[in-house]
């Protein structure tokens, strides 16, 4: 009997990241909308609240950072539903490959999707809370590092609703307590970035949840869509 080749994990990984972002090229709309919702908030927030440079650099960090998480709820639930709905889901299952690994590449595609526009954006929306250089450093740095945690709490939330009905308010139910200590140390590091204090404690920590999200949240996402799947 002759067995099925299949593919290094290394390279089929490759294919999933680079399959996705071609997806996302073509649907303008799953780039845009994260993005436009999150300039929408940040710029809402001056306007209302004025000019006040004190009242701005205070709560700057908080709506930046309140506004990434929603910016990343609206579209969570849509990680895995188009692969669900078309079949490619089954067939990552059927891979011969480790089913956790090809999510965590799926999850990293959806990060670059979003996550990574949001984080690359984010100075030109740090000039109208009028941050010093050095928290808009920090802002970047540690949207980076939570918006890739906040991909994959958001990816196990969509893994465990898939097949739920009234899923995108379960998921929300789901990944906005996880994401609270996300949220919050994120705040923490830009508020001590723009008051001159070292903020390496808190980037640090942010570093090690997306360690511990890139290994673990996997393991928890390729058990629910097989699930989802049967």
């Amino acid at each position: 009997m002759v067995k099925p080749v299949s593919a290094p994990f290394g390279s089929a990984a490759i294919a999933i990241v680079h399959r996705e972002l071609l997806l996302a090229m073509r649907r303008v709309g799953d780039l845009t909308t994260p993005l436009v919702f999150f300039a929408v908030i940040c710029t809402l927030f001056p306007l209302a609240l004025g000019p006040s440079r004190e009242l701005l650099a205070i709560i700057g960090p908080g709506v930046v950072w309140v506004a990434a998480l929603l910016a990343q709820l609206l579209t969570a639930s849509s990680i895995f539903r188009q692969d669900f709905e078309d079949g490619a889901l089954e067939l990552y299952i059927l891979a011969g490959q480790p089913l956790a690994g090809l999510m965590a590449a799926r999850i990293v595609a959806y990060w670059l999707v979003t996550g990574l526009p949001l984080t690359l954006v984010s100075p030109l929306l740090a000039v109208t809370y009028q941050l010093p250089v050095a928290a808009v450093t920090t802002l970047m740095a540690s949207l980076a590092l939570g918006t890739l945690i906040l991909a994959f709490l958001g990816g196990l939330g969509a893994a465990l609703t898939l097949a739920a009905r009234q899923g995108n308010a379960l998921l929300s139910l789901l990944v906005v307590p996880l994401s609270l200590p996300v949220l919050i140390v994120g705040a923490r590091a830009v508020a001590l970035a723009a008051a001159q204090s070292d903020a390496s404690a808190a980037l640090k920590l942010l570093g090690a949840g997306a360690l511990l999200s890139i290994v673990l949240a996997p393991l928890a996402v390729g058990p629910a869509l097989r699930i989802a799947v049967d």
